[in-house]
């Protein structure tokens, strides 16, 4: 058997409980049985409560305990599932010696059982299980953290988010809203003639969006692979084939820093409808998240922070130079002289060069945090948008559109270019911006796009929209690693694994408050 200690944060108590599994063993009671199947959940239980009392029916649960309160020939603790809590009253003369035994000798908070009982009311009201059986599902070695003080620290909650989902349920409802949401816009797509494809995640071409890669190398082929930054060309391709409704939710990898607005790997829906340009599109981003909060939070109101809006009203369109327009108080367009944007602006970062760079920089610092309730922000420039086409009459202007949220940029979608021609060039324009110094600019010209092109690709209007700043704002959450189940972070330091739960004292009788 493996020596103890054998992780660095174990400690005394934790030895206590391992003893306690193979005392276990030694009593013929294995605290790691192959199966335990539960026939209700406690919601079930709770919704069906005065049926089930009436009837005398037995009940069936199989849950974590989250504290015991001992009185001698008899006990109480909760019972908690996925769907929620029910109180289990367990007593010597009821149950069997050896169910007995288990609870008495072996049972600590945080422990997996099954329990099987009727069901009646304590005096003060308490919907209650009567155990008439006892098993035990898996014995938990670590001790839940401590009733009153929690599991608050941000970063060991990040890192232990399986601790998290048991100390702080609110958490877990966090997580289904953000399912329900996925689930809502995939019905909502699927009902609309949408197929839902996959794509490369390695590609040898890396494209979609101004991004710096992640790089990899396949052995076998001694090739360099790049973790997609999105999915687009591959999705586009299959336009070219006919297959002109397309999308898919996965992941995107992008080598950029961390913030509460940005995490590498993330989740992003993207779609394309064939014969739809960007003016249709905004209209169905209005349709796709209304759907999504109506999922997750079952109404079309949501509130983040102070914020409070509601997905069932139309979002309001501005043009990009309008809004700069007025944060500089002076009208400025596309073709306005770099020098006079300088004038209007004041300093500019040495990385801009031309008015299209200058205006963008404009927008993103003055403007972007401004935008609190849902709007669309439309009429970029073309130079930096190189798969979007141009707005009718105006070549300089790019008939692409963003949605902002709270400050946020939710979703990105355009009208797209499908000359194969006027691609290759803007495929190697980007390219001199990248030998430029440009490291998000893309590299290398992807030909077999452009060759995919030239078969012929139906007028389109693509969307992205970043699935994990949409959940945060329907669940109310400031930062986006409170929607990700495992955000990333940095590696953790071995004495860091002081703060564990675990090195919480424990309570008398040998179970958790928790």
């Amino acid at each position: 058997m493996t020596p103890f200690p054998f992780l660095p944060d174990h400690n005394d108590l934790i030895e206590t409980r391992y003893r306690k599994a193979e005392a276990m063993r030694e009593a013929g009671i294995e605290p790691y049985p192959a199966k335990a199947e539960a026939g209700d959940t406690a919601a079930e239980v709770l919704a069906r409560a005065e049926v089930l009392m009436e009837s005398g029916d037995v009940v069936s649960l199989l849950g974590r305990v989250m504290g015991v309160r001992s009185f001698g020939k008899a006990a109480f603790f909760h019972l908690r599932d996925r769907t929620g809590q029910v109180q289990v009253y367990i007593k010597k003369n009821i149950v069997t010696e050896e169910c007995f035994r288990l609870y008495k000798e072996f049972l600590d908070g945080g422990d997996l059982v099954h329990v099987t009982g009727r069901l009646f009311r304590t005096k003060t009201g308490e919907l209650t299980v009567e155990a008439a059986e006892l098993r035990i599902a898996a014995k938990a070695v670590r001790q839940l953290p401590e009733k009153w003080h929690g599991f608050r620290d941000v970063e060991s909650r990040y890192r232990q988010r399986y601790v998290d989902l048991i100390a702080n349920p609110a958490v877990a409802e966090t997580f289904r809203a953000r399912s329900r949401a996925i689930s809502a816009m995939r019905r909502f797509l699927d009902a609309g003639g949408f197929m839902e494809v996959e794509t490369p995640m390695m590609q040898a071409i890396y494209g979609g969006a101004a991004a710096r890669p992640f790089v990899t190398h396949h052995n076998a082929l001694d090739m360099r692979l790049y973790l997609r930054i999105a999915p687009e060309l591959f999705l586009k391709r299959l336009l070219v084939g006919g297959l002109d409704r397309v999308y898919e939710i996965n992941r995107n990898f992008r080598n950029e820093g961390i913030s509460t607005q940005h995490n590498p790997e993330f989740t992003m829906l993207e779609l394309y409808a064939g014969g739809w340009n960007a003016d249709r599109m905004m209209g169905f981003v209005e349709d796709i998240l209304r759907e999504a909060a109506m999922g997750a939070l079952g109404g079309t109101r949501a509130v983040f922070g102070d914020l409070e809006m509601d997905f069932a009203d139309p979002v309001p369109r501005v043009r990009m130079v309008d809004a700069v327009s007025e944060a500089l108080g002076a009208e400025v367009d596309w073709d306005t002289p770099l020098e006079r944007l300088r004038e209007l602006a004041g300093e500019l970062p040495e990385e801009v060069r031309t008015p299209d760079e200058a205006i963008v920089h404009v927008f993103e610092e003055r403007c972007e945090e401004k935008l609190q309730q849902p709007t669309f922000v439309h009429d970029f420039p073309k130079s930096l948008s190189p798969l979007a086409k141009s707005v009718e009459g105006r070549p300089e202007v790019a008939d692409r559109f963003e949605l902002y949220i709270a400050g946020m940029e939710i979703a990105n979608g355009y009208s797209e270019l499908n000359d194969p021609r006027e691609q290759y060039e803007r495929f190697l324009e980007q390219a001199e911006r990248r030998k430029a110094g440009d490291e998000e600019a893309t590299a290398e010209v992807d030909e077999d796009y452009v060759r995919a092109l030239e078969y012929g690709m139906v007028p389109a209007a693509g969307l992205g929209i970043g699935v994990d700043r949409l959940a945060m704002v329907l669940t109310n959450s400031p930062s986006i690693r409170d929607v990700i189940l495992f955000p990333l972070l940095r590696t953790a330091k071995r004495e860091e694994h002081a703060d564990s739960p675990s090195s919480v004292e424990e309570t008398a009788n040998g179970g958790s408050t928790g």
